[in-house]
């Protein structure tokens, strides 16, 4: 099986008959991973249409052309799809890379993301129509202005902005999906100055507090948690989920969506309590009576109190039982460890693969890897442990694909599917995977 994260870009080994600067008008057939739509080209060979919508009539121009794939931008569209509307960022709309779904009607939108999902793992997992169970489809509200985090550029005159897409340069223009308020004074007309080429983060609470931080930019692929300055609030940002409450800097990660922990939890806590109530109490436990959770790749902790709920509750377990967060970050880790105090939780800092060896077999195990995904090796490592049911997490089709014929190749099954809205108006997903022990296919 292939690595590769990328959209399947495979088309005719011919040399291209077009080059680029060329303009041709082609129909968009269907959504593509990474915000862009697939066409054909007047030679048969496809195309990759950034920003284009199945049922587009476009007029297109070629900005890369090569034997395996061709892309392109739109110059005008000749016939909207039915799924297009007025883009509804004004940042977006002058060429920023943050609403790339802007231009798409909010009640088309999880739909295509859900093909875009179904197609990687088609295409990427090589999974069957049989092996592909019926996805449910996880709602957030609001759908404009729910980021509560934000990251932007600076640039030579001081500004704040929205990096253009595909640029290093800057819009000084607010984003539609960030919080009312969120950015007044720090983007647009009469914004503060700030140190040319620093990064801003600006983050917003649970309790409603604002926190503005100065960074150095981080490389590319990279996000920054280090603070050079700490402009407005405290820095650290109040975080309240259920019944425990999580202090953490602005510059570490949380979910951006304002509603997403808790429409998350609330998930994985429905899925395993149901997958483990259909299971021996004796599978995937290391000895008589140790019920053990795994929360990978686990931050500051955030699915740990749902699966030690659930383990608790659990056939067989008598009500005893522990979590195992590991998370590379420290900071992270030590945040989870301050808020989680008053549970058997344990966190332990370092890298996912190193420290699975060490634990004790768990009876379930949630998964959140980066965008990179798990890997096939780690994937594998996990399943050795024999768990009674995984929840995967991941927040970029292609690798969650991946991920996914990895567990199948293991001899795990996808028992359930789901897509959570939680990046309106971007081409941004968050799927989620029920796995369970069962006939995998060891030829993927």
């Amino acid at each position: 099986m292939s690595e590769n994260t990328e959209p399947d870009r495979s088309t005719s080994r011919e040399t291209p008959t077009v080059s680029v600067g060329d303009r041709v008008t082609v129909t968009v057939d269907r959504p593509a991973h990474g915000g862009e739509g697939i066409a054909q080209l007047p030679d048969g060979r496809i195309v990759f249409v950034r920003g284009g919508l199945p049922g587009d009539v476009v007029r297109i121009e070629v900005t890369k052309a090569k034997k395996r794939f061709t892309s392109a931008r739109i110059i005008d569209v000749v016939q909207s799809s039915p799924h297009r509307v007025a883009q509804r960022c004004a940042a977006a709309a002058r060429g920023a890379g943050c609403c790339d779904y802007g231009h798409v009607d909010p009640a088309s939108e999880d739909k295509l993301k859900e093909e875009v999902l179904l197609d990687q793992l088609r295409r990427i997992g090589h999974l069957a129509a049989e092996d592909l169970p019926e996805i449910e489809s996880i709602a957030l509200q609001p759908i404009s202005g729910w980021r509560t985090r934000v990251r932007l550029g600076v640039d030579a005159t001081g500004h704040a902005g929205t990096r253009i897409a595909g640029s290093h340069d800057l819009l000084s223009i607010p984003c539609a999906q960030a919080l009312p308020g969120m950015l007044d004074g720090i983007v647009g007309a009469g914004s503060a100055r700030f140190n040319p080429g620093a990064e801003i983060i600006v983050a917003v609470d649970s309790s409603g507090d604002r926190h503005v931080i100065e960074s150095r930019r981080a490389a590319r692929g990279r996000r920054t948690e280090a603070i050079q300055s700490t402009l407005e609030g405290s820095g650290i940002c109040t975080e309240k989920v259920g019944p425990h409450t999580y202090h953490l800097p602005a510059t570490a990660f949380w979910q951006a969506h304002s509603e997403a922990p808790e429409r998350f939890t609330s998930l994985v806590r429905r899925w395993l309590t149901e997958a483990l109530s259909t299971r021996s109490a004796g599978e995937g436990e290391s000895t008589p009576g140790a019920v053990v959770g795994w929360d990978l790749y686990g931050g500051a902790g955030l699915f740990a109190p749902t699966l030690l709920e659930v383990l608790r509750t659990a056939p067989g377990s008598g009500g005893d039982a522990s979590v195992i967060s590991v998370e590379q970050s420290r900071m992270a880790a030590e945040c989870g460890r301050a808020a989680l105090a008053d549970l058997p939780v344990e966190f332990r800092t370092g890298a996912v693969d190193a420290e699975i060896p060490q634990l004790p077999a768990p009876r379930a195990v949630v998964l959140d890897p980066p965008r990179t995904g798990a890997g096939t090796d780690t994937v594998t490592a996990i399943a050795a442990a024999h768990p009674a049911a995984v929840v995967h997490v991941g927040c970029d089709p292609a690798t969650f694909a991946r991920d996914i014929a990895a567990w199948y190749g293991a001899g795990y099954r996808l028992e359930k599917l789901a897509v959570a809205g939680a990046f309106p108006g971007t081409h941004h997903l968050e799927a989620f995977g029920l796995l369970t022990p069962g006939d995998g296919r060891a030829d993927t």
